[in-house]
């Protein structure tokens, strides 16, 4: 009877060999021990894409890269650099001066009694109308600039949780295709028996639902997989994503301290843009009462009469009676658009701090989660695995006693992944509220 026990106790705790969680030095069966603080406990190696046959290796894709990428490939960067160059458009408009205007007159066509008029006129603001046009219009580049900056922060941040979350779904591939050559392994160890006459068919049955209810999970996570290498792709401006990724999504990421965040937060792209916008507004207030000013015009010229047969010299000033447009109705609307642009800024710096302040309570749950399956569910899970299947070996155990034990190590090391993509997801979304000085500084990333 033992030799049938054999078969199946090999396959189980094949599971606990190069396939599963690392076990703690000692470990066997005995109560479990918690890793050194700060390290992981490390999950089987992630699925790596074929490469066509002939074709040669293509080098692996690291963050740094794939950020470096996207920027450069990534349409939405480039839709904030045309916003750049309109902006930088309208600044140079902003400063002309007005076009003179050249009028030639002719009175009486006849040729012995014809007067003819020649007129140059020029006009000239005044209130300091082309001083506020150039500050407002500066304003607007210095808006457009942030907002790349915010996109590319945005974008930086997207493609890094993408990244580490491919990553987290290459490791619930490799750990499904372990679980599932497991499964398979313990349903012929079932069927054996049971020729043999040694349990029931039930546990047969029970052993082929459970490698079914792997396979199933082995099938949706390649096709979440392939899902997020296509959108990960796509953030890279590719059609598709024919690359391997180089990294490792189970090291925690760090986390800022709150005097970092807090010092961040005035730099913040949103802060920044809401206090352009601010006074971006201000300074077109300032052109709207610049304009209560009427502009003049000087007009200068020369006159041939035909009759008198004399040439007679034109001077003129025109200037405009604000006597029903006092331009009041734009000043009130400029004005409060400005006060509009800073209630917008005290609440984009409360809401800021909010969200900071969310996602790092994020990272704190799931720090906490991560280190209690580290240190008590994934050691206690493995040595409960031993010792279903040192039992069942022994005939102590029924097969269900070690589907049951299975399952609960799968499940602690999916809810592992779990805790550790949602580490990765807080951190990404401080980088994409405060900004990363990375890009400030030429995006000089270091490899991960």
């Amino acid at each position: 009877m033992c030799r049938f026990f054999v078969p199946l106790a090999l396959a189980l705790t094949a599971f606990t060999g190069s396939h599963a969680l690392a076990q703690p030095q000692g470990m066997g069966t005995a109560a479990p021990m918690a890793p050194p603080p700060g390290v992981l406990l490390p999950l089987a190696a992630p699925l790596l894409p074929p490469v066509a046959p002939g074709s040669a290796a293509v080098p692996p894709l690291t963050l740094a890269g794939a950020i470096r990428t996207a920027l450069d490939n990534n349409p939405e960067i480039q839709v904030a650099r045309r916003e750049i160059e309109a902006a930088q458009g309208e600044r140079i408009q902003a400063g002309v001066f007005p076009n003179p205007t050249l009028t030639a007159q002719m009175e009486d066509p006849r040729r012995d009694s014809r007067t003819n008029t020649v007129l140059l006129s020029q006009p000239f603001e005044l209130g300091g109308q082309r001083a506020a046009r150039i500050e407002a219009s500066e304003r607007a580049l210095d808006v457009a600039r942030v907002q790349l900056e915010a996109r590319q922060v945005a974008l930086r941040a997207s493609v890094t949780a993408a990244f580490f979350v491919t990553l987290t779904t290459q490791d619930r591939v490799a750990l499904a295709q372990s679980s599932l050559e497991l499964a398979a392994r313990g349903s012929l160890a079932a069927s054996n028996r049971v020729r043999a006459g040694k349990v029931s068919p039930l546990e047969e049955t029970r052993a082929r639902v459970a490698e079914a209810g792997v396979r199933l999970e082995l099938v949706q996570a390649q096709g979440e997989l392939q899902t997020q290498r296509q959108q990960l792709g796509a953030l890279l401006g590719r059609p598709a994503l024919d690359q391997t990724l180089d990294g490792n999504a189970l090291t925690m990421p760090g986390l800022p301290s709150v005097q970092d965040v807090e010092a961040r937060l005035p730099g913040a792209p949103a802060t920044r843009e809401a206090q352009l916008q601010v006074q971006r507004f201000a300074a077109l207030a300032n052109v709207e009462r610049a304009r209560r000013i009427p502009d003049i015009t000087v007009t200068a010229g020369g006159q041939r009469d035909q009759t008198l047969g004399r040439n007679q010299a034109i001077v003129g000033i025109s200037i405009p009676l604000p006597i029903f447009d006092t331009n009041r109705g734009n000043i009130a609307a400029a004005v409060s658009r400005r006060y509009q642009a800073e209630d917008q800024a005290a609440a984009t710096a409360l809401q800021l701090r909010s969200d900071a302040a969310t996602a790092r309570q994020r990272y704190a749950n799931a720090l906490a989660e991560v280190e209690t399956l580290q240190r008590d569910i994934l050691p206690g899970a493995l040595t409960a695995f031993n010792a279903a299947t040192t039992g069942f070996e022994l005939g102590k155990f029924a097969f269900l006693d070690v589907l049951d034990a299975q399952r609960t190590l799968l499940l602690a090391r999916a809810q592992y992944l779990r805790a550790l993509a949602e580490a990765h997801r807080a951190v990404t979304d401080i980088d994409r509220l405060l900004g990363d000085p990375a890009l400030s500084s030429g995006l000089s990333l270091s490899n991960p």
